[in-house]
């Protein structure tokens, strides 16, 4: 590509409303333009990279018999009802009326629209297993679209689906597209990790996300450095830390704590480390009536250890709160503790309530928690004799670093990620709805069994620059960068021998295969480098006189900013080790 045909219009300056180092960066290196909230115009910088990264995807999709269709944008209202998700969707759903009044979905995926294809297609069992994948825009109505690219509303996403005739070829599939997965983030050349997740409003059971490595990612992943154990830590299981319940050693005392409502407080006042002391949290659970009424709430305690998180996707799995639950208001709250938050516990509550205990405060003792009682808690609890054995005991907690790993084989490490695919087992769950079956070797019909498998374009895009970058702007891996190559003529329109021997490497790197581009614009030495730098083309070539007097190059990799010479005539040998 030469330059000087091309089109891009860096900045000097970050924009005043980028947030995270892509969104500034992909603005001032002239990739994305924002249209508006959410939206953005890829420029031709940007839509290079975008390509390459679908081409990855496309050869790797293909490579693993998967087969590519392409479904609408807009999908009719009628098969969003079919599966019920027409309602539960929210208002991240775009939902438009045709001229005739028509309800239609501008899709944030395509689960019913591939059902309703395959339900029409997929009769025997003979044509099963089947793999459809597409490449397709999708829209999102975020609420506060922010971070560029990274939670935009209109997004690029390959999103694929896999049908099979039974549980187990639909494990293979899931293990087929896993593998694929993990080619396909190789070839990207980003560091990431497959980590078992919760498979959240999609549904389903097996589930696994690609997160992308990154200081900045929005996810906390967690792993074991000693074992293959990672996951999500809405995911992470939390082993109890406490090998046995011990006895109690202290009588049970109300202590006034005066000003002092959490954990952390109490625990310094009382000069007791913050693993003595329980927290609480109420939970509420609403019965309704076909009409939609509530016809009874149940109110829950939740106790964690002062130094733990609940985690509410462990907590929505709890028998009980897995039908939806809610933060206890205020006065459910007084009703049932006869005090405000701050105070609250498991001790002589004024009615009864289901308490859950998580897995270490089970095995406490000689704790402290609140008295129910403004300003004051109480020291020295024991189960068993100051208060009944909880209700349940459940993993309701966040893992924290330093946890053992609950496969035994060493302690936990907690990382941040950025979320860029995610794999999962349907099973029947759109199936079932949708009544996609086929008729089996017998001849009867049977539901399909599908997995889901989706990777996020664009946000690729913005997690690559997310994890690498410096001072001076992106640093690409190569398989995805607008350019592997930049050739830079320094004095060209002067020095007819940089031009001749600018061109001439020009014609052998495209010659060898090298996506190159060379910067013909007559631009001054270092503003031409600067917009390379802040690009983050992995390589460029320096042309100058003096140098090519000498029978010699100047070379600089943009990892690290390594500057290097090579002999002209091995120019070619030379990009290539960089690459």
């Amino acid at each position: 590509m030469r330059i000087s045909r091309f089109h891009f219009q860096t900045l000097k300056e970050d924009p005043s409303d980028a947030e995270v180092i892509s969104h500034k960066l992909m603005l001032r290196a002239a990739m994305i333009r924002r249209l508006g909230a959410g939206i953005y115009n890829y420029m031709p910088l940007g839509l290079r990279v975008i390509r390459k990264v679908e081409r990855i995807i496309r050869e790797e999709m293909d490579r693993a018999g998967a087969i590519e269709l392409l479904m609408p944008l807009v999908q009719p209202a009628e098969l969003w009802m079919e599966t019920g998700r027409w309602e539960k969707m929210g208002p991240e759903l775009l939902r438009v009326k045709d001229r005739h009044g028509r309800d239609f979905a501008i899709q944030p995926t395509s689960e019913e629209v591939i059902t309703d294809i395959a339900r029409q297609e997929l009769k025997s069992w003979r044509q099963l297993p089947k793999n459809f994948y597409h490449i397709q825009t999708k829209f999102r109505d975020e609420r506060r679209p922010r971070f560029g690219v990274m939670r935009g509303r209109e997004f690029t996403m390959k999103d694929a689906y896999s049908f099979d005739r039974d549980v187990a070829g639909a494990e293979q599939s899931y293990d087929v597209m896993f593998a694929c997965y993990c080619r396909i983030f190789d070839r990207l050349g980003l560091t990431y990790r497959a980590v078992a997740a919760d498979t959240g409003a999609i549904g389903g059971s097996r589930s696994h996300e690609f997160q992308v490595i990154a200081d900045t990612g929005e996810d906390a992943i967690v792993y074991c450095p000693q074992s293959d154990f990672a996951a999500n830590i809405e995911l992470a299981e939390a082993v109890c830390l406490l090998p046995a319940r011990g006895p109690a050693t202290e009588p049970v005392t109300v202590v006034p704590t005066p000003g002092k409502s959490t954990c952390a407080d109490v625990a310094a006042l009382l000069g007791l480390p913050l693993q003595r002391t329980v927290k609480s949290i109420v939970l509420a659970t609403d019965a309704r009536n076909q009409k939609g009424e509530i016809t009874e709430t149940r109110v829950w305690l939740l106790l964690l250890r002062g130094d733990h998180d609940l985690n509410e996707v462990k907590a929505g799995k709890v028998a009980g709160l897995d039908q939806g639950f809610r933060f206890a208001s205020t006065e459910e709250i007084e009703a049932h503790f006869g005090c405000k938050p701050g105070y609250l516990g498991p001790v002589k509550m004024r009615r009864p309530v289901s308490v859950i205990a998580d897995r270490t405060v089970a095995n406490m003792s000689d704790f402290v928690t609140g008295a129910n009682q403004w300003d004051h808690h109480i020291r020295g609890v024991n189960w068993g004799r100051d208060l009944p054995e909880p209700d349940l005991v459940a993993d309701i907690r966040n893992v924290v670093e330093g946890d053992p790993s609950p496969d035994g084989k060493g302690a936990l490490a907690i990382q941040r990620g950025i979320e860029v695919g995610h794999v999962f087992y349907l099973g029947t769950k759109y199936s079932e709805a949708m009544k996609a079956t086929y008729l089996d070797e017998t001849g009867k019909p049977a539901l399909m069994e599908m997995g889901c498998y989706g990777i996020g374009v664009t946000r690729i895009v913005g997690a690559a620059i997310e994890q690498g970058h410096d001072a001076k702007g992106i640093i690409w891996p190569a398989s995805i960068a607008p350019f592997e190559v930049v050739i830079c003529p320094v004095g060209a329109a002067k020095s007819d021998l940089v031009k001749a021997e600018s061109e001439a490497i020009y014609q052998e790197l495209i010659a060898a295969g090298i996506d190159v581009a060379l910067d013909d614009r007559d631009e001054r030495p270092g503003a031409m480098f600067a917009d390379w730098e802040l690009i983050g083309v992995p390589v460029r070539v320096t042309v100058g006189e003096r140098s090519l007097k000498e029978g010699k190059l100047e070379l600089l990799q943009r990892v690290g900013m390594v500057a290097s010479t090579c002999e002209r005539a091995e120019v070619l040998a030379a990009v290539r080790a960089l690459m």
